[in-house]
């Protein structure tokens, strides 16, 4: 038997669990047969960062020599050390096909299968280089310790089946597991879920409405604090940005992250979550009384909220799809992106 999902199952809801089914109230039943007629809202770039491209050269004046070539620099080979840790590692260590990937911590997990601690060139990166060896993820993707095995599969081969393509098209981190989804085999996929279904979840949040936040700008994939400092109004969004840069560059599973939210959201989020609101259902039906999951279905508590926000609105929009979000599509459909805000900021601030 196959190890990965059924691909009839894909285009049904007979891959989610039956007992989430059994505690859907009748109300709910009804609310799922409502048409809605959706109108997507306004991207919310906080949450989909993207670095702007680096400006063009001007042309060389005609008959002008090429500019000399520089040196080659000579490789850094210093060993660097993050806090806490009982290893040091060189910038070769830390390079995305190295041999291995960035370990700062290896008492703190079981020992990787292949795919997640090397990967498999030329198109299958480590998955522990982007979601780290204790899967505890970053903003620009996601925290799947702890997350079921059979969920993580249906992920990957929704990535591969073109269900999971995002709405920012220029996101690298969604176009890199895109690839990595139509590449890896479906061995490989299991030996990744396995071992990442096999750690405890952790965060590194620290979850705090503001008026003011840090300005920031784009490293990477994720929002960082300016160079500058200063401050700016928070205004509709949620600032997740890291402590410190030159750890998270350095791809310490440890990062700590500081999270700015609006005024009044955590409880307005919390409502939403207890209540519905009006507009919705409660999240705990299918996600667990915590919101750390029920069957297949995954923990929502403790994620980055960029990450919460992203898989919201991509639900809502129809850059997400499958047979995972097939009920997600109508819980999220009367949901404006203020309201998104409110659930990612309170779910993130919660324990894992």
């Amino acid at each position: 038997m196959s190890p990965w999902p059924n691909p009839a199952q894909t285009v049904s809801l007979n891959y989610l669990p039956m007992r989430i089914f059994a505690v859907v109230p009748a109300a709910f039943v009804a609310f799922a047969t409502l048409s809605v007629a959706l109108t997507a809202a306004e991207l919310p770039t906080w949450a989909f960062p993207v670095a702007p491209p680096n400006p063009p050269r001007a042309p060389a004046a005609p008959g002008t020599p090429p500019p000399a070539r520089s040196p080659a620099a000579p490789v850094d080979e210093t060993p660097k050390h993050v806090p806490n840790a009982s290893v040091s590692l060189t910038n070769q260590q830390l390079k995305a096909h190295g041999p291995a990937v960035p370990d700062w911590h290896p008492e703190e997990h079981p020992a990787m299968p292949a795919i997640v601690n090397q990967g498999r060139e030329p198109a299958v990166w480590a998955c522990a280089f982007c979601h780290l060896p204790t899967g505890a993820g970053r903003p620009e993707n996601a925290s799947i310790a702890g997350l079921p095995v059979a969920y993580i599969k249906q992920q990957v081969l929704a990535f591969k089946n073109g269900d999971r393509p995002g709405a920012e098209p220029k996101r690298g981190p969604q176009n890199n597991m895109i690839l990595i989804g139509k590449a890896a085999t479906e061995d490989e996929a299991e030996a990744a879920a396995e071992y990442f279904a096999a750690l405890k979840p952790q965060t590194f949040m620290k979850v705090v409405e503001a008026e003011m936040v840090p300005k920031t700008f784009v490293a990477g994939s994720i929002l960082a604090k300016a160079p500058g400092g200063g401050m700016e109004p928070i205004g509709n969004r949620i600032i997740e940005v890291p402590v410190e840069l030159d750890r998270f560059e350095l791809r310490d599973s440890r990062t700590p992250y500081e999270v700015y939210v609006p005024v009044g959201s955590l409880k307005r989020g919390s409502e939403l979550v207890a209540t519905g609101g009006g507009k919705t259902q409660q999240c705990t039906i299918c996600h667990g009384p915590a919101l750390k999951g029920l069957g297949d279905v995954p923990r929502l508590a403790g994620r980055s909220p960029s990450y919460l926000m992203r898989q919201l609105y991509d639900v809502q929009n129809g850059t997400r799809t499958g047979a995972s979000t097939a009920l997600m599509k109508i819980v999220v459909a009367n949901l404006t992106n203020d309201d998104m805000l409110a659930l990612s900021a309170y779910i993130s601030s919660l324990e894992p």
